[in-house]
């Protein structure tokens, strides 16, 4: 007799399962979702359907999956010295870890948009890293550094001659080895300090030449992601004021450069991945841009990472809305099929229009780059750009805990439990607000952006305008935020920063509003529109207007 065939003395089966799911494997995850796979035609990057249908696939798999789930329960452990004694700074990952970065640094989703520029090549990149992200999204934190880092090393051309070869290549070898014999190369960051946070002007980290072109580096760092990058761009005030430095995690000559782990931080979330407090002690550097320019060296890659903070929100929210139809489309209660009862549908249909909305964002972002890219990009998606990835940042991956919470409430208890992806999709939403900026920073650096580089606004608000006329309620919202901006605009600044959040959830909704409208079935939309911006504002998930087709709505965000 089977364990499943236990029987009481009356001969009654005391546990057959019944009305759960089957598990949700071996799925595509670019096939199964029509908003990704039209938004990336939408916006220019149709010819790469066959790698993102293969990478789909890949990481729908129940293998991916399974590996997924190991990096996170099997987490990093910090190996301070081996067992003689020596010192060796090194962080040791599961195997699945490997696996997974592996495989997506093999299909490009670290620097494909550099190694192959052309149209469309960030919003192929963008759904490639998207599309790993959404199943184990702690690996994408080196691997949206080193796609950033390749803008900030281009400021210093003999270095980037050195080490970009070595960022776009596609193999990956997780060891600590001489950069030069290794199969690729990702970056890290470690920007921050304990006393200064976000205000990296309060670094205290010392950078003095060494007399060979090099620098010698000695302080202390609060957050290094990924302590096991083969380099990283470090902030130091050198003697010419704050300056970027390239520094190796293993010299050319294959001796390791001294950079002490002390600690890892114990995260809420992004388990599978390590960040380190680390010390620097003597510490080699190369500079990277002019002396004294750091922050402004590093700008475009915060840039990037914000905008791979965008598609990693957006790329969560798939994943919810994936799992919690799965199980409303596969079981029952009171009678009926849990998608087909009209309270539940419409929490679902809710959900997928967030989704669609972040994905479209997201990927609009990533032809802005594309558009913008190089001495003769479009100066006017430049500007668009630097406004709209703040603003796109800081409301996206706000919403993204939100969301995760609502789907995870779909899966009822079983959402609960770490065995089902969405607990750890909960605790991984919150980063990517912190991470790049949290909420007041990117609030302020928009209000920043729009004194310093008013082009940029009349960008965004060129983007808006696309949709006038469509919508009475996204007509009334852009001119009520155009009303907000024009009293700010004299405002003092004590009042202006007050009112940052509502400039940028103003901005940002009418954005998503307005690729709705321009992008999306009308169905859909109008559903988005009167949702966030008329009647059910305010609300919680599932307020949708009357008569919306909800069941249209889901079919394009899972297949049945």
């Amino acid at each position: 007799m089977t364990v499943d065939e236990d029987v009481h003395a009356g001969g009654h089966r005391t546990h057959e399962v019944t009305n759960q799911p089957p598990e949700r494997a071996d799925v595509n995850e670019y096939l199964d979702f029509p908003v990704l796979r039209d938004a990336v035609h939408a916006f220019g990057g149709g010819w790469g359907e066959e790698r993102l249908v293969e990478a789909g696939a890949h990481v729908g798999s129940a293998t991916f999956q399974r590996s997924a789930e190991l990096a996170n329960t099997h987490e990093p452990v910090l190996r301070t010295h081996d067992r003689r004694g020596r010192r060796i700074d090194e962080v040791e990952y599961h195997p699945a870890y490997h696996e997974v970065i592996a495989a997506a640094v093999a299909r490009g989703a670290h620097t494909s948009a550099w190694a192959d520029p052309r149209p469309g090549a960030n919003v192929v990149r963008g759904a490639l890293f998207s599309l790993f992200g959404q199943v184990e999204p702690g690996h994408a934190c080196p691997v949206s550094m080193t796609h950033a880092a390749v803008a900030s090393l281009r400021h210093a051309p003999d270095l980037a001659a050195l080490w970009e070869p070595r960022l776009l290549a596609t193999g990956y070898d997780g060891a600590l080895a001489a950069p030069g014999t290794k199969p690729g190369a990702l970056v890290g960051m470690a920007m921050t300090e304990k006393q200064g946070g976000s205000d990296v002007r309060a670094n205290t980290t010392r950078a003095t030449p060494a007399g060979d072109g090099t620098h010698v580096l000695t302080g202390h760092k609060w957050f290094c992601s990924a302590p096991m990058s083969d380099a990283f761009l470090v902030l130091a005030q050198a003697p010419d004021g704050q300056s970027c430095f390239l520094v190796p995690r293993v010299l050319e000559d294959g001796t390791r450069n001294v950079l002490r782990l002390q600690r890892l931080k114990d995260k809420l979330g992004n388990r599978s991945n390590a960040s380190a407090e680390i010390e620097l002690d003597g510490t080699v550097g190369h500079l990277v841009g002019e002396p004294g320019r750091g922050v402004r060296t590093i700008i475009e890659m915060v840039q990037r990472t914000r905008l791979d903070c965008v598609h990693g929100s957006a790329a969560g929210m798939r994943q919810g809305v994936a799992e919690a139809l799965w199980q409303a489309r596969h079981r029952t209660a009171f009678g009926a099929r849990l998608v087909d009862q009209p309270a539940m549908t419409a929490v679902l249909a809710d959900l997928a229009l967030e989704s669609e909305a972040a994905t479209l964002t997201s990927m609009r972002l990533a032809a802005a780059y594309d558009a913008g890219a190089g001495d003769e990009g479009d100066d006017g998606e430049r500007a668009f750009r630097r406004l709209a990835t703040a603003v796109a940042k800081y409301w996206v991956c706000k919403r993204g805990p939100q969301h995760a919470y609502e789907a995870m409430e779909c899966l009822g208890g079983n959402g609960y439990t770490e065995a089902f992806p969405l607990a750890r999709r909960y605790r991984e939403q919150p980063v990517m607000a912190i991470w790049e900026g949290s909420g007041n920073v990117v609030a302020l650096d928009v209000l920043r952006a729009m004194t310093r580089e008013p082009g940029s606004l009349a960008a965004v608000d060129a983007e808006l305008a696309l949709a006038a006329g469509a919508h009475r309620d996204l007509d009334a919202h852009l001119t009520a935020t155009r009303d907000l901006l024009a009293r700010l605009a004299g405002a003092d600044p004590a009042e202006q920063q007050a009112s940052a959040r509502r400039v940028v959830e103003a901005l940002a909704v009418g954005l998503q509003a307005s690729l709705m409208v321009r992008y999306a079935p009308s169905t859909a939309a109008d559903a988005f529109v009167a949702a966030r911006l008329g009647d059910g504002r305010g609300h919680g998930y599932g307020v949708l207007p009357r008569g919306t087709d909800a069941a249209a709505i889901l079919r394009r965000h899972a297949a049945p």
